[in-house]
């Protein structure tokens, strides 16, 4: 008789599922290896993806020419609607279902919009210069490389060649997240006629850079205001007693690293190459979030995008008087509109007179918002909206 197994039925079938591998022939309990991809047909397609990717960039740029057509003028600054371009970046960014980043897909869409836009002739945006500069990154962060890049040496001169007509756009620093206002950013608003249409937030990395090898051989250190500020208890930790240099711009910091012996900079990556200076620390800023928040400069306002900010320059007959600030801020709260920073000034009109920069949450068209502004405005003695635009897409 055959010999009958001391293990129950259903044990030994359980075992026999376990040993099975998926795929292979009944009976085989070798596990076969993945099958390896074969390279060659893998660049085929990717190549064939490029076409496809190619001429949909084309049938892009064509579009984008239909659009200009239906213009009355034929200058590029008059096709840029920083509204849309916000639209396309919040569009771009919800349907990414990855493996990139969100942060690479939207550089990919802001290259291909400035492409697109500068068929005819680029975008002439000035900036605080010169090269190497933060703002610089900021310019083209926001409106990509596809545009001529003008620096300059002065926030006035990148309001004046703004105002006229020399540059199409300009960059300037308004605040950072550690060292707050650019106080004279916000000053220039009180005679200038520029409307805000954008901001740029940057994640600002400081480096220290310089000729030598070695800390121990700086004598100064080189850099904005700002930036030694945000640096502040690094400089005091690793190089106390050392004097610090402010100078009018980090690219100016960097060159003078280059070319004075004995002097170091703290500026970004970009100025290291552009000026061609070792980094001896890197990311030497005080706190890890650094943001510095940068403003589009124009001519016009624009409409709506959906995710927006406004900005305003108000102030009151006598600020002394009980309850005057209160009086500006109440239609905000009774119209539900969130208020976002609040700066005062000196007027320069007399002594001890203030104005009031405050950034609110929604466009001055939006209707909450309008009602908002009117009730605003019949309180105050002087009002202006410095510029609704869309919020800073990343």
């Amino acid at each position: 008789m055959p010999r009958k197994s001391s293990k129950p039925a259903h044990a030994v079938r359980r075992r026999s599922r376990a040993t099975a591998t998926p795929g292979a022939p009944a009976g085989d309990g070798v596990a076969s290896a993945p099958q390896r991809p074969d390279l060659e047909q893998v660049r085929g397609r990717i190549d064939a993806v490029d076409e496809q990717i190619h001429g949909l960039i084309n049938e892009r740029a064509r579009l984008a020419q239909q659009v200009g057509i239906s213009k009355s003028s034929g200058r590029t600054v008059d096709f840029y609607r920083p509204e849309r371009e916000a639209q396309v970046l919040r569009l771009a960014r919800a349907r990414n279902a990855g493996p990139l980043r969100d942060t690479e897909v939207l550089r990919l869409f802001r290259e291909i919009m400035s492409a697109c836009l500068a068929q005819q002739e680029p975008l002439k945006v000035a900036f605080l210069g010169p090269e190497g500069t933060f703002t610089q990154t900021a310019v083209l962060n926001h409106f990509g490389h596809s545009v001529r890049a003008l620096p300059l040496a002065s926030i006035d001169e990148v309001f004046h060649e703004v105002e006229a007509a020399s540059a199409d756009f300009g960059v300037v620093p308004i605040e950072n997240s550690t060292e707050g206002t650019v106080n004279h950013t916000l000053d220039r608003f009180l005679t200038s006629p520029l409307k805000i249409c954008g901001e740029v937030e940057l994640r600002v990395r400081h480096h220290l850079m310089g000729a030598m090898s070695a800390l121990a051989r700086i004598e100064r250190v080189c850099s904005h205001p700002q930036s030694l500020g945000q640096c502040r208890q690094w400089l005091e930790e690793h190089l106390p007693g050392v004097e610090q240099v402010p100078v009018s711009s980090n690219a100016e910091g960097a060159r003078r690293a280059r070319d004075e012996k004995g002097s170091a900079a703290i500026a970004g990556e970009t100025a290291a190459e552009v000026y061609g200076l070792k980094i001896l620390a890197a990311e030497i800023e005080d706190r890890a979030d650094n943001t510095t928040r940068f403003l589009v400069l124009g001519r016009k306002l624009f409409t709506p995008s959906g995710e927006d900010r406004t900005t305003l320059l108000v102030s009151v007959s006598h600020t002394d008087a009980p309850g005057a600030l209160y009086r500006l801020l109440e239609p905000l709260a009774r119209h539900r509109v969130s208020l976002t920073r609040i700066e005062s000034r000196p007027s320069r009109r007399r002594k001890w007179d203030y104005v009031f920069f405050m950034d609110l949450e929604g466009h001055a068209d939006e209707p909450h918002v309008a009602k908002a502004l009117a009730a605003l405005k019949k309180r105050a003695s002087l009002f202006r909206v410095l510029g609704s635009y869309p919020r800073a897409v990343q």
